[in-house]
């Protein structure tokens, strides 16, 4: 399994709720900037500002069809980014599995 590294500009980009927001627009499937700027009630100047952040941090793709910008979702950065979420899950599992041992041992010690 090929591990991708988590990128701090993807959560960076990702914190900023607007973008949060076109992201998830895109999980539908690919729209035009205009089409996200009515959805989200945004001018067109600040849908294309939001969409260049998700674009230079690798979380969206466009396409030009004529006159238009066409933005989807590219996948690699979830990917990577739930591997990163994975490895803290791991983590947490072990903590809670060695507390589970802990609390077995404080009871097995209190019965006579």
């Amino acid at each position: 399994m090929h591990k991708s590294v988590m990128d701090i500009t993807t959560l960076s980009a990702l914190a900023e709720p607007n973008r949060m927001n076109i992201v998830q627009l895109l999980r539908d499937g690919p729209l035009t900037v205009g089409e996200i700027a009515d959805r989200l009630g945004l001018r067109q100047p600040q849908a294309s500002k939001h969409l260049k952040v998700l674009s230079d941090s690798g979380i969206v793709e466009v396409r030009v069809d004529a006159n238009r910008r066409i933005y989807k979702l590219r996948s690699e950065p979830f990917q990577a980014m739930d591997y990163w979420v994975q490895s803290f899950r791991h983590i947490m599992e072990d903590r809670f599995d060695n507390l589970d041992n802990y609390l077995r041992e404080l009871q097995n010690k209190e019965k006579p």
